[in-house]
């Protein structure tokens, strides 16, 4: 069953669609303050599709994960016991009670990590504004993590390009019901 060739083929397809800027700056902004869906599912597909605006695709991706993690800290600052039961509720407290350990344990370094690496961004973003971690070293931290991430990520992508486009579309599927029994797998262990 070709499923997963068809999601990648409907993927670039998007990727290369004239208003695909403003849905990646969309998607990079949602994420880092409520968002589930990483930018890089964009990003990479984009960067694959238009290696030549890979490092201006990077840098939009920033600049909105950035306005929205500024999103993400004043919704922590103001209105984290709104929020406090979706964060128990959607499965993330545990997340956040470890975000303040970081934030007790590194400070400024915990806001650089978490932009760079998989962990939860949104659940960063918004525990720095319940420590009411300052302002500007959060913006700093989050331009350099989110960017040395989102531009790593183009420029793989965008070093791969067209070779890397047609050998990916050959092993969509293989890759993605490995990815699928995998998850299956780590979810029933889980519960068991």
């Amino acid at each position: 069953m070709k499923l997963f060739t068809i999601l990648y083929d409907k993927v670039m397809r998007w990727a290369r669609h004239p208003h695909a800027g403003w849905y990646l700056a969309g998607l990079s902004f949602a994420e880092s303050s409520f968002f589930p869906v990483p930018p890089d599912v964009m990003l990479a597909p984009m960067s694959m599709a238009r290696p030549q605006r890979a490092w201006r695709l990077a840098l939009l991706t920033t600049l909105a994960s950035v306005a929205g993690g500024a999103l993400g800290y004043l919704i922590g600052w103001l209105a984290f016991d709104a929020i406090a039961p979706f964060l128990h509720d959607w499965g993330y407290w545990g997340a956040y009670q470890q975000a303040r350990s970081w934030f007790d344990a590194w400070g400024f370094w915990a806001i650089f990590v978490a932009g760079f690496s998989p962990i939860p961004y949104k659940v960063f973003t918004i525990t720095a504004g319940v420590v009411s971690m300052p302002f500007l070293p959060f913006v700093i931290a989050s331009f350099i993590g989110r960017g040395a991430r989102f531009l790593l990520v183009a420029l793989l992508m965008a070093w791969g390009g067209e070779t890397m486009e047609q050998r990916l579309r050959r092993w969509v599927d293989w890759i993605g019901w490995l990815t699928l029994l995998t998850v299956v797998i780590i979810v029933a262990a889980a519960r068991y």
